[in-house]
């Protein structure tokens, strides 16, 4: 009996369990599944513009009881959201109307819900980079657009400019790109091309031009408007082969004050790194570009990697998510892929770099070493031979030594200044008038045309002049010591330099006493990424070093540079198997474009947990290993080194040289501001010197000299996601609260 209450008990709250569950009870009690919320166009902290490209997984638990509901902020936009042509069971849409700062966007499904919060900010910047420089002169209105028109006046005091869509064609005719008159009907000699993927279409370019964090930007993609709409991240041009290449420019100085007239396209050594890049763009590649990504108008790295980070956001949020970005450039596009790469891990996915510099002071540095050294040689004519004055600095010969020297004018803010012959102090781009620029005497409030004031940001200033603070410092470091060793130059002839070499003051005016570096300026400069660190993005993503241009006689592309990078990757990651580096003069450009680009193909189509550097050496191609080309049909396969005798095949068809410290003792990555001091000690020496001469050298290094052997100081590495302000993340320094 009690058995049988029991039984009926059970069955009675059975039944009534279910009925309650058809009656629909089980919708207000089960929370049911979360829908999960992705954001596609950015990282949640950088959200740049006022939109955003959100991705919404939804549950199959979703019914006619239990909608989807998306919120931008507590404000439905559930209709801005489509499904996705990849994935039927997702929604995506680029949501507007994200306010500056905290937003959040809050997916739900009955109780379940999924939220990601973003951080908005203008798309006028600054992000990450500190306050906008000043001043900051517009060029939308001589921006010269693809089919001749200008960009059209600023629209205010930030230089915006309304986007501009054009479209060019290919012509069968020559050839060349053309405008196209009207996007009603296609021009009767346009070519037709047939993509990476197999695709015959006709060669139609849309290229879009706007500001994006004050410099202007552009895109370009194959896009026929005849019969595609418009581009969306739901709708992207039917071409695309969906990968991206940035485009990144050249040069240095000068690069400060200015939005930028042009962008930095450049041809060079048979590789074509431009927006409109015929050959990439029939491949089916999208290229995006930024003024500010170009180092002649923008020396900065900080500033560029935003810029960077902003304008591929921005193609994204036209056409949609790319496989993979790669970045590729020479001499000034060799840092300006580099940097970003490291500053901001997986903002691209490979690079390539050309005529190589691991970054603008590397420069800089080098130069105001032998910039020492030219007045010395100017002061005291007959203190060394040619063959003297190219054993101290590490040079192949005097010119090579002058033309690297002459770099220094980067960190000059004197205009005009009477120097060495080809030095050029205080570099501006014409477009900023000379009534603004410092002068020591008539105008010592204007301001300075130097790679540090261009940062100050970064380096912080001095507060009782407001210049930059200055990381260069040459305490202890033994210049011509190798030669010395070597028996190139006497004990005399040593000392004579080390005591006469002197340093800088802030105005770059030679001083007698050795340059002591601002602490402050060394550990930012460092965990900056302004001197590239490689312990960043660079650490495990492709890194395709090839030589574009051959030539340690003049100019300053010198070959140490191309070293000095995989040696910072050694030093930071304990190896440089992500790092390949071809010579030649020239090297095959399609041989090691297509090596690249298998390469990071290769790895990025593997979806695994793997670690991702684990994944970049397991899909190296075969091709992908180190070698000189003898000639354009024969690859020597060998490990590069740096020497300038023919020590190896490759050596000695393209023998290299190194610079004034590497000479004094210091390491080929270059990468040491200012060195740790060390007691003299005799048996650092190959030569004897007498009692006179120890005593003059302690006098010389009263605190010692450098010891290579150990740290710099304040050495470091990259603070990946480095902010210089407005954003709180990662701050590493914010010279508004200095």
């Amino acid at each position: 009996m009690n058995a049988s209450r029991k039984w009926c008990s059970a069955a009675l709250a059975g039944m009534l369990a279910i009925g309650l569950a058809s009656c629909g009870g089980s919708d207000d009690d089960d929370p049911g599944v979360a829908p999960t919320v992705q954001l596609l166009s950015s990282q949640p902290d950088y959200v740049t513009g006022g939109t955003a490209l959100i991705d919404v997984a939804v549950p199959t638990t979703v019914t006619d009881k239990r909608p989807l509901q998306i919120t931008l902020n507590g404000n439905d936009v559930t209709s801005q959201f489509q499904p996705s042509p990849a994935n039927g069971s997702h929604r995506q849409a680029v949501v507007t109307g994200l306010t500056n700062g905290l937003n959040s966007v809050v997916a739900r499904v009955g109780k379940a819900s999924s939220t990601i919060t973003m951080t908005n900010y203008p798309i006028t910047g600054p992000v990450i980079s500190g306050p906008w420089q000043t001043p900051f002169i517009c060029q939308t209105s001589t921006f010269l657009l693809p089919d001749g028109s200008t960009l059209g006046a600023a629209l205010d005091a930030n230089c915006s400019a309304a986007t501009r869509v054009t479209y060019m064609y290919q012509s069968t005719t020559d050839g060349t790109l053309k405008p196209m008159t009207s996007t009603a009907a296609r021009p009767a000699d346009v070519a037709t091309v047939t993509t990476l993927a197999g695709q015959q279409v006709p060669f139609i370019v849309r290229v879009e031009t706007g500001t994006v964090d004050r410099g202007i930007y552009q895109n370009a993609v194959l896009h026929d408007p005849t019969t595609e709409s418009a581009p969306t991240p739901l709708k992207p041009p039917k071409a695309w082969n969906r990968r991206m290449i940035a485009i990144e420019g050249f040069g240095c100085p000068g690069g400060w004050y200015v939005q930028g007239g042009a962008q930095g396209n450049l041809q060079s050594a048979g590789f074509d790194f431009s927006l409109l890049n015929v050959q990439r763009l029939a491949e089916g590649y999208a290229m995006f570009a930024n003024t500010l990504q170009h180092a002649s108008n923008n020396c900065n790295a900080v500033l560029a990697s935003e810029a960077a980070m902003m304008s591929k956001e921005a193609a994204i949020k036209t056409f949609g998510v790319p496989d993979f970005t790669v970045s590729a450039g020479c001499s000034g596009g060799s840092y300006g892929s580099a940097q970003p790469a490291d500053r901001i891990p997986g903002l691209f996915d490979g690079v390539m770099l050309l005529c190589t510099f691991p970054d603008p002071l590397g420069i800089a540095f080098s130069g105001s070493d032998g910039h020492l050294i030219t007045h010395y040689i100017t002061v005291n004519p007959t203190a060394f031979t040619d063959a003297q004055i190219a054993a101290v600095t590490g040079y192949k010969s005097r010119k090579a030594f002058e033309d690297a020297a002459n770099q220094a004018g980067r960190t000059d803010p004197v205009p005009n200044r009477v120097d060495y012959a080809g030095y050029v102090s205080a570099p501006f781009n014409a477009i900023v008038p000379t009534a603004q620029r410092y002068d020591p005497v008539s105008n010592p409030t204007g301001i300075r045309g130097t790679v540090y004031d261009a940062s100050k940001n970064i380096y912080g200033v001095n507060p009782a002049t407001g210049f930059a603070l200055r990381p260069f410092d040459n305490v202890g470091v033994q210049y011509g010591l190798a030669a010395l060793n070597a028996g190139s130059i006497t004990t005399t002839q040593f000392l004579d330099l080390n005591e006469r070499i002197g340093g800088y003051d802030q105005d770059a005016n030679y001083v007698p006493a050795r340059t002591v570096g601002d602490a402050g300026a060394i550990l930012r400069a460092q965990q900056s990424g302004l001197q590239l660190g490689t312990n960043g993005g660079l650490a495990s993503i492709p890194v395709f070093d090839v030589t574009g241009i051959y030539n340690d006689d003049s100019g300053y592309h010198y070959q140490w540079f191309h070293f000095a990078v995989r040696e910072r990757m050694v030093q930071a990651n304990g190896d440089s198997r992500n790092h390949v580096m071809w010579r030649g003069n020239p090297v095959p450009s399609a041989n090691a474009w297509n090596t690249f680009i298998q390469w990071v193909a290769a790895y990025k189509a593997d979806k695994t947990g793997t670690a991702q550097k684990d994944k970049v050496v397991a899909y190296k191609p075969a091709a992908a290993v180190d070698g000189c080309w003898s000639d354009a049909n024969t690859f020597v396969t060998e490990t590069q080194t740096l020497s300038p005798i023919a020590n190896t095949t490759c050596n000695g068809l393209f023998p290299s040289w190194t610079a004034p410290r590497i000479v004094a003792g210091g390491p080929v990555a270059a990468n040491i501001i200012k060195c740790t001091l060390k007691p003299i000690a005799a048996t650092d020496y190959t030569v004897m010197f007498s009692g006179a001469e120890m005593t003059r050298l302690q006098q010389i290094f009263p605190n010692g000299v450098c010891d290579w052997s150990k740290p710099g100081i304040n050495q470091t590495g990259v603070v990946p996601n480095g902010s210089f302000g407005p954003s709180p993340v990662n701050v590493v320094f914010d010279i508004t609260k200095t």
